[in-house]
């Protein structure tokens, strides 16, 4: 029944509307996007900078250039952006643009996890599960699951899942297991329906059921301010 949840990437789509004049990414004006988000990134502007990095990153209106995009995202880091904090995580968690190192990876992504940035939320909670950077610690990976699972987050709600079938910092809780699957797949994650599936044989229709009344209840709870 042994499963995990992998570090989350974040997805680039959207991150240039933070600078001026980011509607030159349409016709073919990526160039001028960039140009706009220079001026301010060299200001100081940190939304700018994490923009630029992301811009350098896909390769849009510049050469794509991961050392580049890494320097930008570190200047708006610096600053205390949370999402270039967790993409800088992110680069060290891969090796982009910088030496693969787990240590740092954790440390940026515990800056920006606890400015509750959900992703990086999750993959604190991926690290410390692992071992990856941290002393393993289940109970500290659940924690750091859960903070993003109530936030919605699909591969979170799947670690915790996981977390639920193996009895890891929780005790073993099938119903709850089975819950945060169906939310995890409701969210959009593609693996938690195999996973739950690999784990509901063992359980009595009663406990189904509770696992769905639980995912419905969870649903239906009002959203937090």
């Amino acid at each position: 029944m042994v499963a995990s949840t992998a570090w989350s990437t974040l997805v680039l789509a959207g991150d240039f509307e933070d600078c001026a004049n980011a509607n030159a990414l349409v016709a073919n004006e990526a160039s001028k996007a960039v140009s706009a988000c220079r001026r301010l990134a060299e200001k100081g502007d940190a939304a700018a900078q994490n923009a630029l990095g992301a811009m350098y990153s896909t390769g849009q209106g510049v050469r794509q250039d991961e050392k580049a995009a890494i320097a930008w995202y570190r200047k708006a880091a610096d600053q205390g952006l949370a999402e270039a904090q967790c993409r800088v995580a992110t680069a060290y968690y891969s090796g982009l643009g910088v030496p693969r190192d787990y240590s740092e990876a954790a440390s940026w992504a515990r800056k920006s996890a606890d400015q509750g940035f959900v992703q990086c939320q999750h993959n604190l909670g991926v690290a410390y599960a692992k071992g990856q950077g941290v002393a393993q610690d289940y109970k500290e990976a659940v924690t750091w699951y859960r903070k993003a699972a109530d936030q919605g987050f699909g591969a979170a709600q799947a670690g915790l899942a996981v977390m639920y079938a193996n009895g890891r910092g929780v005790p073993q809780d099938l119903v709850l297991a089975h819950m945060w699957c169906d939310l995890a797949a409701a969210a959009g994650f593609k693996d938690a329906t195999k996973f739950r599936n690999s784990f509901a044989g063992k359980m009595t229709p009663k406990q189904i059921a509770d696992a769905k009344r639980l995912a419905r209840e969870w649903k239906a709870k009002p959203e937090q301010p």
